[in-house]
């Protein structure tokens, strides 16, 4: 990423936090100017929310793995909010976990290159749509991202709303969170591996290894999406312990969408030559998503029976 790209990423945010902060130090005084929008902002915090990133719609995708940092702190930090503070604390803290691992891992991928290149499905969207790009874009990558994003964030709005003492979920949910943050942590670096030791056999002229069968990977072909799964699944039941029936939405959502990644990412594994076979014998074998033990082709059994 250029300087300019990097001073851009951080002063386009700027109003709007500094906006927020205000808010924080004026909104008791009735005899201010704007004592009218204090108060509104005060009754509205989940509008106000989503408007204060819609003004920042654009930097959505950059600041992907840090904007639930942001909305746990500020669902916390407004005025209005009421809550139980060791849940809180337990919330906050594995909302920074599972950020910085994720953008650990983006940048470890990256070569600790923040947005050295773009990610290949929008590359692969920009071609499909032409000068189309620019609308679908908008509504079909930010726009849909932030609805997504409110979406599988909504329990950390509710425990902010809600004070209410701790009880056996919050400990189911707990480990649940800690299981898909530590398990995807595992997939990514197994995956890392994986890929940095295909790219010396490359740079040295040796056949790649065409296809990741072991460690976490020998049960699930896609562990690292499992993980993240289990991470937003086990934060939506704090949300659901405290009444928000309705906040599996938002996980089930990411659970959707992350099918339709899957879809894509395993279209484009089976364009690469040289691990056709390997990938679709994969597929036959071994669970999608879930761990689970391998499983053997009807075909192999059909031979063995002959």
């Amino acid at each position: 990423m250029s300087f300019k790209n990097v001073l851009i990423a951080f002063i386009a945010p700027l109003p709007s936090i500094f906006f927020y902060i205000y808010f924080l130090n004026h909104h008791q005084d009735n005899s201010h100017l704007l004592s009218f929008l204090w108060n509104w902002c005060y009754k509205h915090p989940l509008i106000l929310a989503n408007i204060l990133f819609f003004l920042n719609i654009d930097m959505i995708d950059l600041y992907w793995t840090v904007i639930p940092v942001m909305l746990v702190h500020y669902f916390g930090s407004h005025p209005a909010a009421e809550y139980n503070s060791w849940r809180s604390m337990v919330v906050v803290v594995l909302t920074w976990v599972w950020a910085i691992r994720l953008t650990h891992n983006y940048l470890r991928r990256e070569k600790w290159q923040c947005g050295a290149r773009e990610d290949w499905r929008f590359t692969d969207m920009a071609k499909q749509h032409g000068p189309n790009w620019w609308w679908v874009s908008f509504f079909g990558v930010y726009l849909i991202q932030q609805v997504f994003l409110f979406g599988v964030c909504l329990p950390l709005y509710i425990v902010h709303s809600v004070n209410k003492t701790l009880n056996i979920w919050d400990v189911i949910a707990l480990v649940i969170c800690i299981s898909g943050i530590v398990y995807a942590y595992i997939a990514d670096t197994q995956l890392h591996t994986f890929v940095s030791k295909n790219e010396k056999l490359k740079e040295e002229g040796e056949a790649m290894v065409p296809n990741l069968d072991e460690g976490l990977w020998y049960y699930s072909r896609h562990p690292n999406y499992f993980g993240e799964q289990l991470w937003w699944w086990g934060l939506a039941i704090f949300g659901w312990s405290l009444g928000g029936t309705w906040v599996f939405v938002g996980a089930l959502i990411n659970t959707l969408c992350l099918a339709y990644v899957t879809t894509l990412v395993e279209k484009r594994m089976l364009k690469q030559e040289y691990r056709v076979e390997a990938y679709k014998m994969y597929q036959k074998t071994t669970s999608i998503w879930v761990p689970w033990f391998k499983s053997t082709p009807i075909q192999m059994l059909k031979e063995k029976d002959i």
